[in-house]
């Protein structure tokens, strides 16, 4: 595939106007030749058998979202940390933060109250050749100009003109108008692709480092990373985690496969059909960010058996999506037209871009800009209607392409995987002050319209990456805004009334239904589906106990005849309690919550002709947000404007979802 010179030029002028990360280049693959071959053939490194195996599945909580200073972006904004910060981080111990005075003190140390169980840097592929050798002062190329300007020591004419500043400034120093820059890649482009290689392999040696091959089992890495196409500032990326240490020689970055459909087929055939050991899921990330593009489909235009293939293969790389990450959540939103139900009082959570006023709805189009506040918002930006979506696409072609189960993370880029606590904010990138997390001003992306993201969480049988793995792509799955709740959630045609109360209810719904990210079939003889959920509260820790819970719902999705989508909310156990709350001036909690919630239940508007998905939402008690929590630890005459604007909520309800069951009509049963 050609580009012209032309073509190029002009994408990235637009690009840089519009502040992508990407620089909408899209050069092709002639500018980083083959062969980015498939994973060479190997024999798997042994493990002990876990000595903690429970067949019924334990949760174990983690972070499958995390950059490092190898990221361009993040190194541009300065952080420093390493992959190995990342994972001693993740494991429970203190790391130093930047920036450092010049007497090299951290800006802080920063320390999890509890260790996650198992974590994946997903450093971005774009640029980590650029930014490693433009770093490294024994590098032929170090005192360039392009790496002066990739260290932010040079600002270019363009990049003031457009007011760029931060990383998308010193982007300039690494990119150039034919895609990559031949000043430090070298003509061939060897340098680049040479330190690549070097770069990645660093990043796996420092995952297998880390992982506990003990029979303890008490830590597990993913060899990861995020392939990061941001054209025009809509966000399209995945997240690519590995099942093993076998992978592709060098990671797939936008640069080099230009689009989604192309990265699929790559990863296809370069590591699940390579015949290698190879494993691999695909993860989109942050989709309320998209515009419109992370859930299209737009193999639609192929003749029917291309398409069907396509959809598959989809289906197969992408088993579960990121619902909740430092740019907010991505589960459902109030106001978009042709959704039919009604609106869901907690649609509102963490929307980032609700600061700016009112959002339009895209309706059935695409834009673009939505990371710098721009374009539209579609209902396909948001994980509630991609799967009802999905349902009318198996309805079309007998493939569901959108499918997937529930995972959180956190997007940090300051290699702190799990920092989700909101009395500990660490924030996305480096930061001067705590002031600076508050202030409104005149910014362009305020920092206190974040939050510190959500964790991702697995029902399996042993913290090891075959389990993990395993049940990540069996979908079970659950997605938290932060806390350590438990959710289970089963469905089935047989599940007994008295599952809440049994010694071995979880047992009895494991055997007679099927689990969070499973489906039912529809059989003549079936009666109504139930379905058992149960979740307990995050117990916290001791400075900082855990939030009791106020609710469990169901919410249920489906397509009429008319093809609209439709969506149902209903409380299953808990509800409102009155006085149950936090003072939002002292932080401290008011009323009762519970700390376990379950119940079985029945789909009163069950249509035995008609597929349906099913996924649960748990709901703490309000507690206090973090930016609340920081502007109480400043004097009063010193708290900045997000202190007091009334667009930043002072409270927070957080929550967790299970990953969805499908329950659909028996094969060849015809839709009522």
């Amino acid at each position: 595939m050609k580009t012209s010179s032309a073509r190029v030029r002009t994408s990235l002028l637009v690009g840089l106007a519009l502040g992508t990360s990407a620089c909408g280049v899209d050069p092709g693959l002639e500018d980083w030749p083959e062969p980015i071959g498939p994973a060479v053939a190997r024999e798997i490194a042994p493990r002990e058998p876990c000595a903690d195996r429970d067949p019924l599945r334990r949760p174990f909580y983690g972070d499958l979202h995390v950059h490092t200073g190898v990221s361009m972006d993040a190194r541009s904004l300065g952080t420093t940390t390493t992959p190995d910060d990342a994972y001693r981080y993740a494991r429970g111990e203190a790391v130093a933060l930047s920036p450092f005075d010049a007497d090299g003190n951290p800006n802080r140390v920063a320390r999890l109250g509890r260790p996650l169980d198992f974590a994946a840097v997903t450093d971005h592929a774009e640029w980590m050749a650029e930014t490693a050798i433009c770093r490294d002062p024994d590098s032929e190329v170090h005192d360039t100009r392009s790496c002066r300007i990739a260290r932010g020591e040079e600002s270019t004419f363009l990049a003031t003109l457009l007011g760029l500043e931060g990383f998308r400034a010193q982007l300039l120093g690494v990119v150039d108008l034919g895609g990559r820059n031949r000043e430090v890649c070298g003509e061939d482009l060897g340098r680049c692709r040479a330190r690549l290689a070097t770069v990645w392999a660093e990043n796996g040696r420092s995952a297998e480092r880390f992982y506990d091959r003990s029979a303890a089992c008490s830590f597990t890495t993913f060899h990861a990373w995020e392939f990061s196409r941001s054209t025009a500032s809509t966000k399209i990326h995945r997240n690519i985690v590995l099942r093993n240490e076998i992978g592709p020689e060098l990671p797939f970055s936008w640069i080099d496969t230009p689009n989604e459909e192309l990265l699929r087929e790559r990863l296809r055939d370069l590591c699940l059909d390579a015949d290698a050991g190879c494993e691999a899921i695909a993860i989109p990330h942050n989709p309320n960010l998209s515009n419109g593009h992370q859930f299209s489909l737009p193999y639609r235009e192929l003749p029917l058996e291309e398409q069907r293939a396509a959809a598959s293969l989809r289906a197969r790389l992408e088993p579960i999506v990121e619902m909740m990450q430092v740019k907010g959540e991505s589960e459902c939103r109030n106001g978009f037209a042709g959704i039919l139900g009604g609106e869901d009082e907690f649609c509102g959570f963490e929307k980032i871009r609700d600061w700016r006023g009112p959002v339009e709805d895209c309706g059935d189009g695409v834009s673009s800009g939505a990371q710098r506040g721009k374009g539209c918002t579609s209902r396909l930006d948001y994980v509630r209607y991609a799967l009802i979506e999905g349902i009318a696409e198996q309805a079309r072609i007998g493939v569901n392409p959108l499918a997937f189960g529930f995972i959180g993370s956190t997007d940090t880029h300051r290699g702190t995987p799990g920092a989700t606590d909101e009395f500990d904010f660490v924030g996305k990138y480096a930061y001067s002050s705590a002031a600076e997390m508050v202030t409104i001003g005149e910014r362009k992306r305020p920092r206190v319209f974040r939050n510190p993201g959500g964790l991702a969480g697995v029902w399996a049988e042993e913290n090891s990456r075959d389990a993990l793995f395993d049940a990540m792509k069996r979908r079970e799955t659950f997605a938290t805004s932060g806390p350590r709740i438990a959710p289970r959630f089963f469905g089935g045609f047989d599940l007994p009334d008295g599952l809440c109360e049994a010694s071995d209810g979880v047992a009895r719904a494991d055997a007679a239904g099927v689990a969070m990210g499973g489906e039912l079939e529809v059989s003549a003889s079936s009666a109504v589906p139930s379905f058992f959920v149960s979740a307990t509260q995050d117990p916290g820790i001791r400075e900082h106990p855990g939030t009791p819970l106020q609710r469990i719902q169901i919410v249920k999705g489906w397509v009429d005849d008319a093809g609209r989508m439709h969506q149902s909310v209903v409380d299953v156990a808990g509800g409102p309690s009155p006085g149950a709350g936090v003072d939002p001036l002292t932080c401290e909690p008011t009323g009762q919550g519970a700390s376990s919630l379950c119940s079985v239940w029945r789909d009163p508007g069950f249509d035995p002709a008609r597929p349906a998905v099913y996924y649960a939402r748990v709901l703490e008690s309000p507690s206090c947000r973090w930016s609340t929590r920081l502007c109480l630890t400043l004097p009063e005459a010193e708290r900045p404007d997000g202190c007091s604007d009334p667009r930043v909520p002072k409270t927070i309800q957080e929550r967790a979802w299970t990953s969805p069951i499908w329950v659909l009509p028996a094969k060849g049963a015809a839709q009522s």
